[in-house]
């Protein structure tokens, strides 16, 4: 038996940190990218790599996917549409050494609740264009399935954070802001906990399955802020009215939702215990790692 390998389209942040955990326990590990120089540096750290991009399919799918036994997308859908959909849906769907396929959405596709709990199963009333579009590249996936019996799994991250990407770095940095929205909470979660979920879903596979992946405390983010401060031991900077906030407009539309997410089915289904249940956990755990 061949040892178990991944394709990644997409090795962003969080698929990187979880191809390089299966990496490290001896899986091999293929991805995209975009540029011939990340081809280089990908092949350089022992990983397989392809260019795509939208209008740039894979050269040779057939050959690209060959032996692929776990399926990770990691790419936004576009203006157009999901673009590994649009050009590479038959190619998974004739893909018959596939054992597991995972799609990294978000839990925008909720929209707005006014703080009102979510699940799995409640409605989709995205606000804004890119969540519209996630809930369309959901569908996309799940057709794949329906359809052609590709083994997809859902997974709606919650926001992302961890070493290189926390309140601690924004503070280090001098990015950091606290900006007071009342009655506005985040949630969050951080990525070695989606690694972990990944993982458990892998060893317990729900063809069709969707899972939000968040940790047990929605939070303002002022509060996030001001705990990275503490940790730091460094003033925090001055709590400023969500109407005063100078933010892009990128940044402002976050503000635009506010939700609280439902982990239960992770915990049931896949029994997944955080790691990090919260952001003081998360936070705590990446300074004593001097990191």
């Amino acid at each position: 038996m061949t040892d178990p390998r991944l394709f990644v389209f997409g090795p962003g942040y969080t698929a990187r940190v979880f191809a390089d955990r299966l990496r490290a326990e001896g899986w091999r590990i293929a991805a995209t990218c975009r540029s011939e120089e990340k081809k280089a540096a990908l092949e350089s750290q022992g990983i397989e790599a392809f260019l795509f991009d939208r209008g740039r399919p894979l050269a040779d799918a057939k050959a690209a996917l060959a032996d692929t036994t776990h399926l990770l997308v990691s790419i936004p859908p576009d203006g157009k549409g999901d673009p590994v959909l649009d050009q590479h849906a038959r190619d998974l769907a004739d893909l018959r050494t596939l054992d597991w396929a995972g799609y990294l959405s978000t839990t925008g596709v909720y929209g707005d609740t006014g703080g009102e709990w979510v699940s799995e199963a409640s409605w989709l009333k995205p606000t804004g264009e890119r969540q519209k579009r996630r809930v369309e590249a959901e569908r996309g996936w799940l057709n794949l399935y329906r359809q052609y019996g590709v083994p997809m799994h859902l997974f709606r991250l919650a926001g992302i954070y961890g070493p290189g990407r926390s309140a601690i770095d924004s503070v280090r940095d001098g990015i950091a802001k606290r900006v007071d929205k009342p009655g506005q909470v985040f949630c969050r979660i951080h990525v070695d906990d989606i690694a972990n979920t990944l993982r458990a879903s892998m060893a317990r596979p729900t063809l069709g399955a969707i899972y939000n992946v968040a940790d047990d405390l929605p939070s303002p983010s002022h509060e996030v802020v001001e705990y990275a401060c503490r940790l730091l031991g460094v003033e925090p900077p001055p709590l400023v009215p969500f109407d005063q906030a100078e933010m892009s407009p990128m940044a402002a539309s976050f503000y635009a939702d506010c939700r609280r997410v439902k982990n239960d089915r992770i915990k049931r289904q896949l029994g997944v215990t955080l790691t990090y249940p919260d952001y003081r956990a998360g936070l705590e755990a990446q300074l004593a790692a001097g990191l």
